[in-house]
């Protein structure tokens, strides 16, 4: 019994480690950001969205839903470290290749857990658009969409601390956020309302 506990027990252990990577990996950053402090911000600005959905828009999103697949979008990185999306996405033959080390990273993941509870967690890692109904597969997008806005977010801050680092990651975000928009207008809302507030001093916001 001890045996199986500390070979299927390393989960949740592995995932604690989200702390020590360090994202922007290519940038000079005025702040480090970890992938745990990331992850947390792109399950709150999911849940947002929803919420904008479903108050502004009349959608019936499951916001607690988006939230989870936010603070887990990024787990595989545990293992394969935050790559730079200039890098990740540079060729088709590039972006195929991380896909696969990320299903590996995944199924290492996951077989850091009891076989009962593998389902539950492999639907919250490895969400799949094929066989999903069209909220679950709204919801992939909300949380792609939160995730770029986090980014943004980040480049925001920096060039508000003085780092032009960030200058050019800004508009390719924007753009990118734009496009975003399009399809997902609750990331639209959020932009326009509550970006503005990000890097603004502590007596500013209260």
């Amino acid at each position: 019994m001890g045996e199986n506990k500390n070979r299927y027990g390393t989960f949740f252990a592995a995932l604690s480690r989200m702390r020590y990577i360090e994202r922007w990996a290519l940038m000079r950053c005025s702040r480090p950001e970890n992938l745990c402090e990331h992850s947390m911000e792109v399950a709150m600005i999911a849940h947002a969205l929803c919420v904008i959905g479903n108050e502004r828009f009349g959608k019936e999103l499951d916001a607690d839903r988006a939230a989870v697949l936010g603070l887990f979008h990024d787990a595989p990185e545990i293992i394969t470290g935050d790559m730079p999306t200039p890098v990740k996405y540079y060729s088709n033959e590039i972006r195929s290749a991380y896909g696969h080390v990320e299903q590996v990273a995944q199924e290492r993941l996951l077989a850091g857990l009891p076989e009962d509870l593998q389902p539950v967690y492999r639907e919250i890692l490895c969400p799949n658009d094929e066989g999903a109904d069209e909220n679950e597969k709204y919801l992939h997008r909300i949380v792609k969409a939160a995730d770029k806005i986090s980014a943004l977010i980040k480049c925001v801050e920096e060039e508000r601390a003085g780092n032009m680092e960030f200058t050019s990651a800004r508009v390719s975000t924007e753009e990118k956020l734009r496009e975003i928009c399009g399809a997902v207008p609750e990331a639209g809302v959020f932009l326009e309302e509550f970006l503005p507030s990000y890097g603004k001093t502590l007596d500013d916001l209260l």
